[in-house]
């Protein structure tokens, strides 16, 4: 039940984001990321409240070292090209990657150490679930979208 809620809600958000501009739809994904994972894992009003503060604050982060580190890299390769690199700047490439590869996986322990705290270990496995499942359905409707 609550998972046909939540695609019907995921359906009628994706309608309305081919309109907007990218920060608008940044947004809204993230409200309707925000019920999907309440109801995932069933938060309870004082789990929620410091639960959503710590979560902000790692997808914030996450979000810093895949647009500002990762994108950085992946747009420098695509524009040089990864054929006329030599191998000096293909290393300092994969160094970089490496590193923010690195804070990544930290970022990441540190949200589990930090929720372990806050939620059950059966919660966090949940969230990570919820947040694989909500990746996939977002997947897909953008894919029905580009089909139509």
């Amino acid at each position: 039940m609550k998972t046909k809620f939540l695609l019907a809600l995921l359906l009628l958000f994706s309608y309305n984001m081919q309109s907007q501009g990218y920060k608008e739809r940044r947004e809204q994904i993230k409200a309707l990321k925000v019920s999907f994972i309440t109801t995932e894992l069933s938060l309870t009003s004082d789990e929620a409240a410091k639960f959503w503060p710590v979560y902000n604050t790692f997808e914030e982060k996450e979000f810093e070292i895949k647009h500002n580190k990762i994108r950085k890299l992946v747009k420098q390769l695509d524009e040089k090209g990864i054929d006329k690199m030599s191998d000096k700047e293909a290393m300092t490439c994969l160094n970089q990657l490496e590193t923010a590869d690195e804070e990544l996986f930290l970022l990441k322990q540190k949200l589990v150490n930090d929720l372990k705290t806050i939620i059950s270990p059966v919660k966090i496995l949940k969230l990570k679930k919820a947040e694989k499942d909500f990746d996939r359905k977002l997947l897909e409707k953008y894919r029905q979208r580009k089909r139509n």
